[in-house]
């Protein structure tokens, strides 16, 4: 089994990670659009930012340049769509629901980090089998929740 942290990149990793999922799910469960939810949302930004960035640093699971790698490049292109709806002042504020989507897709890639982050470090070889079906897990799950909330989105942005 992995050492749990064993540099100092990976406890700036864990903590920002940390940091990541707590104002991600604080951002999911709360009121959308006030000062709060817009604080801690920058808040979130910039932790996945430098979770995201601190990733690209982290060898010790494979030695080599990975998947994981390129998830965390993934994990930014979803942050960055889900902030463009906001940051385009002409955008047609229907079209600002996409902000949710991304956001919460955002939220949902971060939780199935975390879900094969776990898995990888089950006792007695850890397989990238259970780490895709602890991924597909969460997303399933979470799209699920997604589309259940949708229309209440659509009709936030129409008001």
């Amino acid at each position: 089994m992995h050492d749990f942290v064993n540099t100092q990149l990976g406890w700036f990793h864990f903590i920002t990670a940390l940091i990541s999922i707590l104002s991600g799910t604080y951002i999911l469960f709360k009121p959308k659009g006030t000062k709060l939810h817009k604080q801690v949302g920058y808040l979130y930004v910039l932790s996945m930012v430098l979770v995201c960035g601190s990733a690209l640093g982290v060898y010790n699971i494979t030695g080599d340049f990975g998947v994981f790698h390129i998830l965390a490049f993934a994990g930014l292109l979803t942050l960055i769509m889900g902030l463009s709806p906001l940051l385009l002042k002409k955008i047609n504020r229907k079209h600002k629901v996409f902000h949710l989507w991304f956001m919460y897709y955002s939220v949902l890639g971060l939780y199935a980090a975390f879900a094969s982050e776990l898995s990888l470090r089950i006792p007695e070889k850890p397989s990238y089998g259970i780490v895709g079906i602890a991924s597909a897990i969460v997303f399933i799950l979470g799209s699920i929740f997604i589309f259940w909330k949708e229309n209440t989105w659509r009709k936030y942005f129409k008001a």
